[in-house]
């Protein structure tokens, strides 16, 4: 009988230990496509739960309205998203995030996924959503999709090959009612099916409807 090991108090994912270790996958390489109100939220919750590879590829710079629902500071106003939510995991837990700068396109898209065990959508945008979809399934990647409707009262997690790529809406994308809690919420659903991916090979769609705070898993 193998003798379980103690657990560490000192170790800054000493709770994820105690309910159930990520050790054997924490290192596989995440990439999340998206540093906005969801994806940088979800980086942020899976570096703490202690996954130490991951890639963040966003274009945008920080504004000071994303400082409401994203996990930034007043002084990163004008940074590069992707390379500040880099610093910050770092400086949090040593995670190691390779930050890219740069949109991702139909001709790019195979490069900047290439090598993830696991690939997180959470664009706000149909082009870029599109380009993730279609080289997922080419290369048979695992995909989750997560976003909210327009209205800012339902958000789903949706992994390929189920998930179908939402028609493009009036407007600017950024400017949308999410607010933190419900932001927050669905990184945490989110985070729960990636977990469940790799420790239980399981592919959880999910869904999330605000006004009743109605939780649908499975």
């Amino acid at each position: 009988m193998t003798q379980q090991q103690p657990l560490n108090s000192q170790s800054p994912f000493f709770h994820e230990e105690r309910h159930a270790s990520l050790q054997p996958f924490a290192g596989r390489l995440i990439t999340i496509c998206g540093a906005g109100t969801l994806g940088a939220n979800v980086a942020e919750t899976l570096a703490r739960m202690g996954f130490t590879q991951l890639r963040v590829i966003d274009r945008d710079r920080i504004e000071m309205r994303n400082l409401s629902g994203q996990p930034y500071s007043r002084a990163e106003v004008g940074a590069p998203k992707a390379r500040a939510l880099s610093n910050l995991l770092y400086r949090a837990v040593q995670a190691r995030v390779d930050p890219k700068v740069v949109e991702l396109t139909a001709e790019n898209v195979v490069g900047l996924l290439q090598g993830s065990a696991l690939v997180v959508d959470a664009f706000d945008n149909v082009e870029g959503r599109e380009a993730v979809s279609r080289a997922a399934r080419d290369a048979d990647l695992p995909c989750l999709h997560i976003g909210f409707s327009g209205d800012g009262v339902y958000g789903s997690g949706i992994w390929e090959p189920r998930y179908q790529v939402p028609r493009e809406v009036p407007g600017d994308p950024c400017d949308y009612p999410l607010t933190r809690p419900l932001a927050l919420m669905l990184s945490a659903l989110a985070a729960r099916a990636i977990t469940d991916f790799f420790r239980l090979e399981q592919r959880h769609d999910f869904e999330l409807t605000w006004n009743d705070i109605k939780v649908h898993y499975g």
